[in-house]
């Protein structure tokens, strides 16, 4: 059984379907990438996915859960780990507190009078800042670390709730090239080592073909393909979405001249 099942997913926003019937599977241990230009509904897939808006229509199950009406707090209960486009960490407090919040949510534990909050869990913080290479920063304020660093420590976050399945928006945004690629092979590692499924959307294509093992492209909310990066680069409609006009995602009729009703020159290159 497939760690995360997509089956008929849509999201209507007035008239406007955003995303339309989307279906998708997801083992555990592999990264998949959800792909599309700007408006496609990647977006809006993702945050369903998370529980941050309700579909229209459709199935999103986690392991057999069903998830749909779930809302994200429990969501993220059931093994669901999420980092943001812009990181989302408490810039006054340290490296090490940042995980430990993440922890003592975890564990049900935000509301204690006997025990100070920085004694708990210490020991499981800086076990996953090792692993995100962030330990040596462990007692530094979040809000004096280069960009590339606090994104390792929101990985960490993420990881502190032992998802099953991390949704990552955007993980390589306004990094340099060497922090993207080295962001990535951690995270290649960490997934495979824990047997974790990755959805990541991400526009640096050099980044999703060298690290994501399936993808899947949207184009104006409906899958128009799927597979590795050799049938993604080849398929022709995702290169026509890419590259191309998008024609064969829009269609238009043919434009008449108003007084003989016959389709008109300007017709002729509309898009099909």
């Amino acid at each position: 059984m497939s760690l995360l099942r997509v089956s008929g997913l849509s999201r209507s926003f007035g008239g406007l379907k955003a995303v339309d019937n989307v279906s998708f599977d997801l083992e555990a241990g592999q990264l998949l990438a959800l792909l599309g230009p700007n408006g496609a509904g990647k977006s809006t897939c993702f945050n369903m996915v998370n529980g941050q808006l309700q579909p229209s229509s459709g199935s999103i199950r986690l392991d057999g859960h069903e998830l749909v009406g779930m809302r994200p707090r429990d969501i993220w209960r059931l093994g669901v780990g999420r980092t943001f486009q812009i990181a989302a960490t408490f810039n006054s407090m340290t490296v090490l507190e940042n995980v430990q919040t993440a922890l003592v949510s975890r564990e049900h534990k935000t509301f204690g009078l006997w025990k100070p909050a920085g004694s708990r869990y210490a020991d499981e913080a800086f076990a996953l800042l090792e692993q995100v290479g962030m330990s040596a920063d462990a007692k530094r304020a979040c809000g004096v670390l280069a960009y590339g660093d606090v994104k390792r420590v929101e990985l960490a976050i993420a990881l502190a709730n032992r998802p099953k399945l991390l949704l990552m928006d955007e993980p390589t945004a306004g990094m340099a090239p060497k922090e993207r690629n080295e962001l990535m092979a951690l995270t290649k590692r960490l997934v495979t080592e824990h047997k974790i499924g990755v959805l990541f959307t991400e526009h640096s294509m050099d980044v999703v073909f060298a690290y994501a093992d399936r993808m899947i492209v949207l184009a104006r909310g409906k899958l128009i393909a799927e597979g590795d990066a050799e049938t993604i680069r080849n398929d022709p409609r995702v290169q026509e979405v890419y590259f191309g006009t998008g024609k064969t995602f829009r269609p238009h009729a043919p434009l008449h001249d108003t007084a003989t009703g016959q389709a008109g020159q300007a017709g002729r290159g509309a898009p099909q």
